[in-house]
């Protein structure tokens, strides 16, 4: 009894599903969720995990680095798409900026050139010349990046992940 029940339950489940499909396209996306099958982005993000932890660093840096032209931020947002670091730590991406930033400010050469093209950035959304650090001077007074501003964001924003994390 329960056998036919359950046969008269799906054709009446299967007769609904067929009035409901006559009266709308059928879509590209449709398509690949019943090639998928049902339940398959239970739990899941249609956005893939690399593209989820480069928009978690780039909204991260936006509310918690202070960069009045963004130069910097679009910068070290850049640099770590993509990037090995950042895809060993897809489920962490706050580690991938930390461990960068620690990266760069290991090295005074690291440094240097993450000044110089944060430099170049502000000149490009500007349009104005760039402010280059020269060996053995003082910084520009104009100059939004230098090696000492530059290396206390990178601080400020390894201290900033350290506390949250």
């Amino acid at each position: 009894m329960s056998d036919e029940q359950d046969k008269q339950r799906s054709d009446a489940e299967a007769a609904v599903e067929r009035e409901i499909r006559q009266g709308r396209k059928f879509t590209a996306q449709e398509a690949m969720g019943r090639m998928v099958g049902p339940g398959s982005m239970k739990g899941g993000s249609a956005v893939p995990r690399d593209q989820e932890a480069e928009m978690a660093i780039g909204t991260w840096l936006a509310t918690n680095l202070t960069d009045s032209t963004g130069s910097l931020q679009a910068l070290l947002h850049r640099r770590l798409r993509q990037s090995a670091l950042l895809q060993n730590n897809l489920d962490q991406p706050l580690v991938a900026l930390a461990g960068y930033c620690q990266q760069v400010l290991a090295s005074d050469y690291h440094l240097t050139e993450l000044v110089r093209e944060a430099d170049v950035e502000w000149g490009r959304r500007m349009d104005e010349r760039p402010h280059f650090n020269r060996e053995g001077s003082e910084p520009d007074p104009d100059d939004p990046y230098t090696n000492e501003s530059v290396r206390a964001a990178l601080r400020d924003i390894v201290a900033k992940i350290s506390g949250a994390g």
